[in-house]
């Protein structure tokens, strides 16, 4: 079993947070990849934040976490989104509508 800090990118933060989703080990976190982990991570209560999606991305295809760019960036960008929406759907209770109506917009 080895420490997901161990995984390029991923620090001890990262991997209290990974744990507290019941992702305990660099090879549980590979397994379940990271579009899953992220998906585990907004369950357990961290806040969503792109950067950190991306990051985790990177990490598991063992490149730098600037090395995100473009297009690749853009399309990593609609499923995060996608990610915190369905999150957001299963948790909000309205809350995100009624934000909306008066006048606070959709928070991200």
């Amino acid at each position: 079993m080895t420490a997901i800090s161990t995984i390029r990118n991923l620090g001890p933060a990262m991997e209290a947070e990974l744990n507290a989703a019941g992702i305990p080990t660099a090879e549980a976190l590979r397994a379940c990849g990271a579009d899953e982990a992220y998906r585990r991570l907004l369950r357990s209560g961290a806040r969503p934040h792109f950067i950190a999606y991306y990051v985790l991305h990177m990490a598991l295809q063992g490149r730098p976490w600037n090395d995100c760019k473009g297009a690749e960036k853009a399309a990593l960008r609609e499923d995060f989104d996608a990610l915190v929406a369905e999150h957001r759907g299963l948790n909000d209770h309205g809350i995100e509508k009624i934000l909306d109506c008066i006048g606070t917009g959709l928070r991200r």
